[in-house]
């Protein structure tokens, strides 16, 4: 079991900006391919950005492009989305993913296996 544990999120104007985090405890943290989504109220929870093992290949969905980088650092099995120039459509529950399949990065929901608890971001003047 890969346990996850989001941290960072909260309350910013629009234009401002938040890094959060994901914090694994797994030995193999780094063989994995990891994953941020979002899932506003009364939405369908959506692909935001995805990180190769390999920590260099990304993708990211066509409305966070060029605003939001994601990163990660395996000595600290952690991996980072920093969100720049946030604007209120962003606002919702953030979740980092892993998927231990193997294959390519994918955005689909049903390619990650193991779920953190999400952490709220809120974009809002």
């Amino acid at each position: 079991q890969v346990q996850l544990v989001e941290s960072g999120g909260g309350s910013v104007q629009p234009g401002g900006s938040l890094r959060i985090s994901c914090a694994s405890e797994a030995r193999t943290f780094s063989r994995y391919h990891m994953a941020w989504f979002r899932q506003a109220p009364g939405e369908e929870r959506e692909f935001v950005a995805g990180l190769h093992w390999n920590g260099v290949d990304t993708r990211y969905r066509d409305s966070v492009k060029g605003r939001f980088t994601v990163s990660r650092n395996n000595d600290r099995d952690t991996v980072y989305l920093q969100m720049n120039t946030l604007k209120p459509e962003d606002t919702a529950v953030y979740y980092c993913a892993v998927s231990t399949y193997p294959g390519g990065l994918g955005s689909s929901r049903l390619y990650y296996n193991h779920w953190g608890q999400g952490t709220q971001v809120t974009v809002s003047s």
